[in-house]
């Protein structure tokens, strides 16, 4: 089974699929051992911990692929990854799908903004019109060739640029060209919720962005308003750039770690996440002992 095949196998099973947001290594390791099904890598977190620049199409396609590529080595889940608009016009976006699944992606997002495009949850948003949007979508399919071996979810960023209804036609014509998935981002209510889930096939993505435009809710609520991706990509981002500023702030301000000690991993702990014990097995192994 592929693991774009697993994505579908655990839709199937579940309805509804959890995705938290990677952005490195690590992230991916820990994500995994917390018993996710599949892993998000952001490019707003991609963007924010390799350039330390927000999600203002700065990222290129090179760094996504690179990014991808070591992410994807360093987990055995499924991996869907934020490609942005695939990186220029049709021909690009088929590179960009042909290099992901080469590097061991399971799927990605492709949007319908004009470049360089932006953090969907941030003004001044604009849309490349539909028809060329749908060229561009029909390459990604073309391009992955077996269904089974590519997850594509077809991303519209209408709803600010455009309103509400045409962010609808555009799901609906994305379903139709043969996304797996639709995403319309940053819906603003629960009734808007409800509304593409009565009017665009599934299966639907939601993304929780915590203080973003969307309602925050649980996957049983928004399996119930018809979605079955649910996306929180900034989460462990936020949790890990606030345990940042607390880290260093001590340190600076007091000179030791020590008034934060019980928020620190154990030593023994992070060896175990990153893999330690098997190195030294492999250690002693090729030098004979």
């Amino acid at each position: 089974m592929t693991k774009a095949q697993m994505i579908r196998e655990v839709l199937k099973e579940k309805g509804v699929l959890v995705m938290p947001g990677v952005y490195d290594c690590l992230s991916a390791k820990i994500a995994s051992r917390a018993g996710f099904d599949v892993i998000f890598i952001t490019g707003y977190s991609l963007s924010a911990t390799l350039l330390g620049e927000p999600d203002f199409g700065l990222l290129t396609q090179t760094d996504l692929l690179s990014a991808s590529q070591r992410i994807c080595s360093a987990t055995d889940l499924p991996v869907i990854v934020d490609a942005d608009t695939g990186y220029g016009n049709a021909i690009n976006t088929i590179r960009t799908v042909k290099e992901l699944m080469r590097g061991g992606a399971a799927g990605m997002f492709l949007e319908d903004q004009i470049w360089p495009k932006r953090c969907g949850h941030m003004k001044g948003k604009q849309v490349i019109p539909l028809e060329e949007y749908l060229k561009k979508l029909k390459a990604a399919v073309e391009a992955r060739g077996n269904r089974d071996d590519f997850f594509i979810v077809a991303r519209t960023d209408a709803r600010q640029a455009l309103g509400l209804e045409d962010a609808i036609r555009r799901g609906q014509a994305f379903k139709e060209a043969g996304a797996d998935a639709v995403f319309i981002e940053a819906p603003q209510t629960k009734e808007e919720m409800r509304e593409i889930g009565r009017k665009v096939p599934g299966p639907l993505v939601a993304n929780m962005i915590e203080r973003g435009v969307t309602p925050l809710m649980g996957p049983e609520e928004l399996k119930d308003l018809g979605f079955g991706l649910i996306v929180w990509p900034l989460g462990p981002l936020y949790a890990s750039a606030r345990a940042l500023q607390e880290v260093y702030g001590t340190l600076k301000r007091t000179g030791t770690t020590g008034e934060v000690m019980d928020r620190l991993i154990p030593f023994e702990e992070f060896h175990d996440i990153i893999g330690l014990e098997e190195k030294y097995a492999l250690d002693a192994k090729y030098k004979g002992e």
